[in-house]
């Protein structure tokens, strides 16, 4: 099986925020998890990849840049998008079939925005995936707060699937590079 831990604008701005835009909740649990995820990333072997929004501090300076905590190894791939997903208009799909990845895991930003779009997407395109449940994040909304944002996505991500796929949640101290899609299967008699 080969896969990919996928980390989505996990960017310096958008994580800390600016004069206009509030920070991400739960900032530093969130930098936590996705460096002990790169870690367990490592020593599987699964191929790492970093997207950045063009639209985070207007695509360049140090706020466009993946967050001064995260730890980015050598080897890492870097994609830059225009839009909400990370699969159109850059070449993420093209680089996870030509490696052969069949399951990818997920984090970093926004939770209702990338996080969603990139893992439903991905189960559509051939994959399952882990989203890494505290190890994504958003900013509050004028109806909710950003804890109650990713309670719900993690909650209606479980066990998601789309034809063949299944999206599943984990939390970063499990095993998300063994992954237990198998289960759902069996459960849903496939």
């Amino acid at each position: 099986m080969k896969q990919a831990l996928l980390v989505i604008d996990a960017q310096q701005e958008l994580i800390e925020g600016n004069e206009k835009e509030q920070p991400v909740v739960q900032k530093e649990k969130l930098i936590e998890a996705i460096n002990l995820v790169i870690g367990k990333a490592a020593e599987a072997g699964a191929s790492l990849v970093f997207i950045r929004d063009r639209d985070v501090a207007e695509g360049k300076g140090t706020g466009f840049q993946v967050h001064s905590g995260i730890e980015v190894p050598e080897g890492a791939v870097t994609f830059d998008k225009s839009a909400t997903n990370s699969f159109y208009g850059t070449p993420l799909l093209s680089y996870l079939k030509e490696n052969a990845v069949d399951h990818v895991v997920v984090m970093g930003c926004q939770t209702e925005h990338c996080i969603d779009t990139a893992v439903r997407y991905a189960t559509v395109s051939g994959m399952d995936v882990t989203l890494v449940e505290d190890g994504h994040s958003t900013k509050d909304s004028s109806d909710l707060s950003g804890e109650q944002i990713i309670k719900h996505h993690n909650k209606a991500l479980h066990g998601h699937y789309n034809v063949d796929h299944f999206s599943v949640v984990r939390h970063s101290n499990e095993d998300v590079f063994k992954p237990n899609h198998d289960d759902f299967r069996k459960e849903y008699g496939m």
